[in-house]
C-alpha cells in the first residue's frame, strides 16, 4: 500500500510516500511556477522510482496547494461579479474604514475592491429583515438581466451573491443560483449563505467574493492534476488539505474552495504536532522556514490554535484556519541596502527561478542561502540530497560585492544577514505566543522546512526555549503532515442571544441541523459514521463587545451547560486579554459543529544503525560561528547513521537529504527513541 502526499512551496515541491504505514520515501524537486502540475508530476515520478513500485500501487493521494493563494496574490483569478441587496453594493469597497498604518499619508486602499470593481457590483431588489422574514421579494427578472449585462459587457466568469440576512434565511440566494445556472450554465456561483453563514456583512462579502474569484482557477487546476495523475496510472481518490488542518475530498473542497487558501502552512503545523507527540511533547511552537517565507504557529495541549479571522494580502478572510503567522522571509530572501546603507533581508525573494546565486541560475543578489554557504553551514555537494550542487564561488562573490560596499568581510555580512532574519523570526514567535498569553519558555520549538534547522538554535537561545526538536524529515514535514491529518468538516450559524435567555431546545435544534450538514459531508468523503467524532463550540462575548472568543460547549447539554460555557469564556478572556468581567452578561454570537474522523496513524520504523557516533561522523569542515568570530573545524554527522541515544555537544553539523541542522556552541544534541534530534542548551 502506498500513500503519496505533495506540498508545493515557493521554491521546492515536496513529495513523501508512505509504504505500508511504516517506511517513508522523500523527494524534493524545484517548483515550476509556470506550470505547477509539471513539478508535481516530476516529483511523484521520482518518489515512485525510489520506492520501486508502479503508480497503480498508490491508494491515497493527498495534496496541499498554493494555487488559490497565488491567484489572489498575483491577481489572476476569475473576472468576478457581485450581487448584493440593493443599496449595499459598495460594502466590499467601504469595508470597516480601518487603517493598518495610521500615519501613512499615501496608504493604498485596504479593501479588496480589485475582486469586483464598482461596475461589476450590482444591487438586486430584495430584502429580508433581521429575523429572516421577507420584506421585499426577489426580483428574478432583474437577476437575469444583471448577470447578462455583467457577462456581455465585462466578461464576468464567476458570480458572488451576498444578500442581507441570508445567513438566517438563504432562500433568495438559493433562488438566485438557480436562475444563474439555468440561464448562464458556463458561470460559477458562490453563495454567502454557504461560504460564511454568519453575520458581519463586510467580512461575509469578502470571503464570498474571494471564493468566487478562485473557484474557476481551483477547478481547472484540480481537473488538470487529476488528469495528469490518471495518465501516470494513479487511480487513488484525490484529497486536499483545508486551512483548518483537516482533509477532504476534491469534490467537497470544490464546493468551498476558499477553505484551501492556507492549506500548505496548515499541513506543516499538523506535521509538527505529530513530530512533537513522537517525543512526548504537547506544547509546541512550530517554525517552518522555506525558500520564500516562514510560518509560525502554536500547538497547545496537542491542539493547534485556530483562528476565525485570518487575513490574506491585508484583507480579512473569515474561514476557520490554523492560526499561522506568515512572514515573507526565508532561504531565498534577498539582502538589500537602503539609502542610508542599512542592511535589510526580504521580503523580496529569489524564488525558484533564478533562485539564490549559489544555484548557478543567474541570481546576482545575495540571499540567506548564499550567506549559509559562505558561513559553511551547507555542504555544496549534498544540498537537496546531492541533486543540486551549490556553486560556492558565486555565493561568495555576491556576498563579497555587497560586503565591500559596507566595508565588511564576507563572513561578517553573511552573519549579519542571519542576525536580521533571526531577529525577525524571534519577534514573530513572540507575537504568536506572548500576545496570546503564552510564555514561549514553556513550549518546545519544532523546526520544519529546508532552512528551519539552520536557524532554530539561535532562536531557542534568543527566546530561552529549553527544547528544540528536529524531526526525522523536517524539510518535507509539511508534505508529511498531509499523511497524519484527519478528515474534518466544520459548520457554523449565527445565533445571537444572551446566554441566560437562550432556549436550550433551540440550541439543540440548531446544533442538530449543523450536525446533519457535517454528516452529509462525511458521507460524500465515504467516511463510516462510527468513525466520526463531533465537537460543538460557541462564539461568546460580553454584551457590548465587538468581537468574540470561541469556547467549547459541554458534551451533554443539561441544566448546567450555560454556567459551564460562561466559565469557559471567562477563562479564555483572561488568557487572551489578561482580564475578565465575571459579573458582566455574556451572549452567544455563533454556534459551530466540527466533524472529524481520524485516519490510521503511521507507525514509522525508526532505523537503528549499528554504527557508533564516530562512524556517523563524515569529517570536519570550517564553519563560522559568532562565538569565535572565526571559522572553526566542525564535525559533520550523517543523520541516518546516528544511533538512537547518541549524544554530542555543539558546535556540529548534521546533514540529511532534505535539510541541514546546525548545532550551535553551547547546545547538546541527543537522538531520542523516536529518531528526533533534541537540542538543549547547557545549563552549567
Amino acid at each position: 500500500m502506498l500513500e503519496i502526499a505533495v506540498d508545493i512551496g515557493g521554491t521546492f515541491t515536496d513529495i513523501v510516500c508512505l509504504q505500508d504505514q511504516q517506511r517513508l520515501y522523500l523527494a524534493k524537486v524545484p517548483t515550476t511556477p509556470h506550470d505547477l502540475v509539471q513539478g508535481v508530476q516530476q516529483g511523484v515520478a521520482r518518489v515512485l522510482a525510489l520506492v520501486g513500485q508502479p503508480a497503480t500501487a498508490a491508494e491515497r493521494f493527498i495534496h496541499s496547494t498554493t494555487i488559490a493563494t497565488n491567484a489572489i496574490l498575483e491577481r489572476k483569478g476569475a473576472i468576478t461579479g457581485v450581487l448584493m441587496t440593493a443599496g449595499f453594493e459598495d460594502v466590499l469597497e467601504i469595508g470597516r474604514q480601518k487603517r493598518s498604518q495610521m500615519y501613512d499619508l499615501f496608504l493604498d486602499p485596504e479593501t479588496p475592491s480589485f475582486l469586483a470593481p464598482r461596475r461589476q457590483r450590482v444591487g438586486i431588489r430584495e430584502r429580508l429583515d433581521a429575523e429572516g422574514n421577507v420584506l421585499q421579494p426577489l426580483d428574478e427578472s432583474q437577476v437575469v438581466q444583471a448577470v447578462a449585462t455583467l457577462q456581455q459587457l465585462y466578461g464576468v466568469q464567476s458570480v458572488a451573491v451576498c444578500y442581507l440576512f441570508s445567513f438566517i434565511n438563504p432562500a433568495h440566494e438559493l433562488r438566485t443560483r438557480e436562475l444563474i445556472v439555468q440561464n448562464f450554465p458556463d458561470l460559477t456561483v458562490s453563495l454567502s449563505s454557504e461560504i460564511d453563514p454568519v453575520f458581519r456583512e463586510y467580512e461575509r462579502v469578502c470571503v464570498t467574493a474571494f471564493d468566487a474569484y478562485v473557484r474557476r482557477t481551483v477547478a481547472v487546476y484540480m481537473q488538470r492534476l487529476a488528469e495528469t495523475l490518471s495518465a501516470m496510472g494513479i487511480r487513488a481518490t484525490l484529497q486536499v488539505m483545508q486551512s483548518r488542518g483537516g482533509l477532504t475530498s476534491v469534490r467537497t473542497a470544490a464546493k468551498r474552495p476558499v477553505t484551501m487558501l492556507l492549506s500548505g502552512p496548515a499541513a506543516g503545523v499538523i506535521g509538527g504536532r505529530f513530530a512533537g507527540a513522537q517525543s512526548h511533547l504537547r506544547n509546541l511552537i512550530t517554525l517552518d522556514i522555506g525558500g520564500t517565507s516562514y510560518d509560525v504557529a502554536l500547538v497547545r495541549e496537542g491542539k493547534p490554535l485556530l483562528s476565525r479571522e485570518g487575513r490574506i494580502a491585508r484583507y480579512p478572510l473569515c474561514v476557520p484556519m490554523v492560526d499561522v503567522s506568515t512572514v515573507g522571509a526565508g532561504g531565498g530572501s534577498l539582502a538589500w541596502l537602503d539609502r542610508s546603507g542599512g542592511l535589510h533581508v526580504g521580503p523580496q525573494s529569489a524564488g525558484a527561478d533564478p533562485g539564490p546565486a549559489c544555484y548557478g541560475r543567474g541570481g546576482v543578489v545575495p540571499t540567506v542561502t548564499d550567506a549559509s554557504v559562505v558561513l559553511g553551514y551547507l555542504n555544496p555537494h549534498y544540498f537537496a540530497g546531492g541533486d543540486l550542487t551549490l556553486q560556492v564561488d558565486k555565493a561568495y562573490q555576491v556576498v563579497h560585492d555587497m560586503a565591500a560596499r559596507l566595508d565588511m568581510t564576507p563572513e561578517a555580512l553573511a552573519a549579519g544577514m542571519h542576525h536580521i532574519l533571526n531577529a525577525c523570526m524571534a519577534d514573530e514567535i513572540r507575537l504568536v505566543s506572548v500576545r496570546r498569553g503564552y510564555d514561549p519558555r514553556q513550549f518546545a520549538l519544532v523546526l520544519l522546512g529546508g532552512a528551519g534547522p539552520v536557524h532554530g538554535g539561535r532562536l531557542a537561545t534568543m527566546l530561552s526555549i529549553p527544547t528544540t526538536v528536529v524531526p526525522a524529515a523536517p524539510g518535507v514535514l509539511s508534505a508529511f503532515g498531509l499523511l497524519v491529518a484527519n478528515i474534518e468538516h466544520d459548520q457554523s450559524r449565527t445565533f445571537a442571544v444572551k446566554v441566560d435567555e437562550a432556549d436550550l431546545g433551540l440550541i439543540v435544534q440548531v446544533l442538530s441541523e449543523l450536525d446533519i450538514l457535517g454528516q452529509e459531508k462525511m458521507q460524500r468523503d465515504h467516511v463510516p459514521s462510527e468513525l466520526v467524532h463531533v465537537n460543538h463550540t460557541a462564539d461568546l462575548r460580553y454584551v457590548g463587545q465587538s468581537y468574540e472568543l470561541e469556547v467549547p460547549l459541554p458534551e451533554i447539554l443539561d441544566a448546567t451547560w450555560g454556567a459551564q460555557a460562561v466559565a469557559a469564556f471567562h477563562a479564555a478572556h483572561q488568557q487572551v486579554y489578561g482580564h475578565n468581567r465575571p459579573t458582566h452578561a455574556v451572549e452567544f454570537v455563533n454556534l459551530r459543529s466540527v466533524h472529524s474522523a481520524p485516519l490510521p496513524c503511521p507507525q514509522l520504523t525508526v532505523p537503528a544503525p549499528s554504527s557508533s557516533l564516530e562512524a556517523a561522523c563524515k569529517g570536519l569542515r570550517p564553519v563560522y560561528f559568532d562565538e569565535y568570530q572565526a571559522y572553526r573545524d566542525t564535525p559533520i554527522y550523517q543523520r541516518n547513521l546516528l544511533p538512537l541515544g547518541a549524544q554530542f555537544d555543539g558546535p556540529a553539523i548534521v546533514e540529511q537529504p532534505d535539510t541541514t541542522t546546525v548545532i550551535y556552541p553551547g547546545f547538546i544534541c541527543r537522538v531520542d527513541d523516536a529518531g528526533n534530534l533534541l537540542l538543549t542548551l547547557h545549563t552549567g
